[in-house]
């Protein structure tokens, strides 16, 4: 098992439709944390943050999200519930202060364990082909359909997905 680093953010929807998102990642950066802006086009996520960088996240399936760069570097990510999205091989684990509510969040966030151990099973892939991408997509499609799904932009089995109008919900796409 890996002890992960926690990187917590919070997400401010914003009179527009979009979302802010505030990592508390500074690590002694002059420049303070990141800063993302994130807006829906379709079933993707296109986010720019203060840094320069840009890109698109999707859920695939399997809670698997694929995080494309806008230089074309492709990642994958895991959301593993509690509001947390494990990067990488366990390196990084992103963590939701927004959505930290409900009984199971403020028993973790209680008890300081956030993070939690993670283990090798909940490992977002290093790397799919397009073939097991769209695998991943007709599953998540297939679960969307036999739940009755809101959008069928996201799953509505674990509420990461809310009806509301805007489609938004404080934890779109880890």
């Amino acid at each position: 098992m890996n002890r992960p680093r926690e990187i917590p953010y919070r997400d401010d929807l914003l009179a527009d439709g979009t979302v802010h998102r505030v990592y508390e990642d500074a690590d002694g950066d002059p420049r303070g944390g990141r800063e993302e802006w994130r807006r829906r086009e379709g079933g993707k996520v296109r986010w720019r943050d203060n840094r320069g960088a840009s890109g698109t996240d999707e859920l695939l399936g399997d809670r698997v999200i694929k995080r494309v760069h806008e230089d074309g570097r492709v990642t994958y990510g895991r959301d593993i519930g509690y509001g947390r999205t494990v990067w990488g091989q366990g390196e990084t684990v992103m963590v939701n202060r927004t959505s930290f509510g409900g009984r199971a969040g403020v028993v973790l966030g209680g008890l300081g364990l956030a993070a939690l151990a993670i283990t090798a099973a909940q490992y977002p892939p290093e790397s799919l082909t397009p073939e097991e991408e769209e695998e991943l997509r007709q599953r998540q499609a297939a679960a969307q359909s036999s739940s009755g799904g809101d959008s069928g932009a996201g799953y509505t089995d674990t509420g990461d997905w809310d009806s509301d109008d805007d489609g938004w919900n404080d934890d779109d796409f880890g």
